[in-house]
């Protein structure tokens, strides 16, 4: 399949990861162990270590990266710049079957895409190797918006890091506020390969359709959302939420497997809000991000 299927992840950036997972812990997630960086910068170069590392919240669809700077006399691989605008969300990712396939696919729309980038990294010290392809679409200015191909997926979705105490269980949606939805929406539908619709509230919504497996492992065919919505919309669909700047990866929805009741017995004492979707817990709380549990 030469287009996108799936939500696959949503990457938060810092350069406190301590901090960062400390919140997202604090919020319930089980969390992977930390894990270096390494990768080719170009598609024949050699896989050199980077000065980033993660950890990250693997759900049974989807997962969320908590991705932070470690090392700054290594290769930042564009998280330093990312920081430079604010700390939070930065990346979404979209899962693919076939890179080479949506390579094909974006190279005739007109996309200057040099090829497919191999990433990998270990999934725990002195663990096996977990190996990526990943398609950047070039310059996006709402960040690192991405194709991403799991090829060994049955390595980092690993059930010792998936027992969510607020009972998570899937990345469904994503929110992007931007100053022009009409073009942010236009790129991304060109990356993912799939049609936008007008989002009930303002702006638009690119759905991924799904497919067994395509978010992990354990992965139903779940259809998952992206919101792209003017900066006007933002405060009725995460009250009280404001952009630093624009574009501006705002929150995401996570679906509970009891609708949200564990969550919110978990966020006991944290900062939280009543949104259309669940309790949420605002960005100065979770990492810059807005985190609903619905």
């Amino acid at each position: 399949m030469s287009f996108a299927t799936t939500l696959d992840h949503v990457g938060l950036c810092t350069a406190d990861l301590p901090a960062l997972t400390a919140a997202w812990e604090r919020m319930g997630f089980a969390l992977s162990p930390f894990a270096q960086q390494s990768g080719k910068r170009t598609p024949d170069g050699p896989v050199e270590p980077y000065g980033t590392g993660n950890r990250c919240a693997f759900l049974e669809h989807g997962y969320i990266e908590l991705l932070g700077l470690v090392d700054p006399t290594l290769f930042a691989n564009g998280l330093d710049g990312f920081l430079a605008r604010y700390a939070g969300a930065h990346i979404i990712a979209f899962g693919i079957q076939d890179a080479e396939g949506n390579l094909e696919r974006l190279r005739r729309g007109g996309l200057p895409i040099p090829g497919v980038s191999w990433l990998q990294r270990p999934v725990e010290a002195g663990g096996p190797i977990a190996r990526f392809a990943r398609l950047p679409f070039p310059d996006a200015p709402e960040g690192r918006m991405q194709l991403i191909q799991h090829l060994t997926p049955e390595l980092v979705w690993d059930r010792r890091w998936m027992g969510h105490r607020n009972g998570a269980v899937a990345l469904e949606t994503t929110i992007l506020a931007v100053a022009d939805p009409a073009a942010t929406t236009a790129r991304l539908s060109q990356l993912t390969g799939q049609p936008a619709r007008p989002d009930p509230l303002a702006g638009f919504v690119l759905t991924l359709p799904g497919v067994a497996g395509g978010a992990g492992p354990f992965s139903p065919a779940l259809p998952t959302h992206l919101r792209i919505l003017p900066q006007s919309a933002l405060s009725q669909v995460l009250p009280g939420v404001t952009a630093p700047t624009l574009p501006f990866i705002a929150g995401l929805v996570i679906r509970t497997n009891d609708q949200g009741q564990a969550a919110r017995a978990v966020l006991t004492g944290l900062p939280s809000r009543e949104t259309p979707d669940g309790i949420m817990v605002p960005p100065e709380a979770a990492g810059g991000a807005a985190v609903v549990f619905a």
